[in-house]
């Protein structure tokens, strides 16, 4: 039972993230602010940051039950692929501004479009930030492997071909031929050419 919550809190957090980042929810929620809208992406950050420590509190009061038993082969192997997606993550935020991506610098995203962004990593992946937090949750279940570990791992493979989906659709909406065009040359998750 508690790790159906695990899952269920993963569910609720994913589809929150999808729901609260659409272009229409966000239309609305302008309404609603007025001119407090430039700072719905901070009150989002922190709704999503409670989230996520809630759901990992929540896993962390489980009692560890593992799937098999830890190997020094193992705990390398989850060092190592944390490591990578970690770099991958932080390599996908160069050039982004931090302050404006957590919300702590205000904008109306629906007026201040960014450009599409094409290098870095991005020629290499469309979705480099996902590829990021897939190999640090996978890193972290060799490194932990236990079934909670297992969930948060599951949820997120779960919840990739929706969040992408989605988040295609919107940048489809925003960027129109010059995305479609994008999408042809680059792949989602894996690279599988060279750019």
């Amino acid at each position: 039972m508690a790790y159906l919550m695990l899952f269920l809190g993963w569910a609720i957090f994913y589809a929150s993230h999808t729901y609260l980042a659409s272009l229409a929810t966000k239309r609305k929620i302008k309404i609603l602010m007025r001119s407090l809208y430039p700072w719905y992406r901070f009150i989002y950050s922190l709704l999503s940051g409670a989230m996520l420590l809630a759901i990992l509190f929540y896993a962390g009061s489980i009692p560890p039950d593992y799937v098999w038993q830890t190997t020094t082969g193992t705990t390398y192997v989850g060092y190592m692929l944390a490591t990578f997606g970690t770099i991958l993550c932080v390599k996908a935020m160069k050039g982004m501004s931090i302050s404006r991506f957590i919300g702590l610098t205000p904008n109306d995203d629906l007026v201040e479009q960014e450009p599409l962004n094409v290098d870095g990593l991005y020629r290499w992946v469309r979705h480099p930030l996902y590829a990021g937090l897939l190999l640090i949750f996978l890193g972290y279940f060799f490194f932990l492997p236990t079934f909670a570990s297992a969930v948060h791992l599951a949820a997120l493979i779960a919840y990739l071909p929706v969040g992408i989906y989605f988040e295609e659709h919107k940048l489809l909406h925003l960027y129109g031929d010059d995305y479609r065009e994008y999408q042809r040359k680059v792949p989602p998750l894996l690279p599988t050419k060279r750019p």
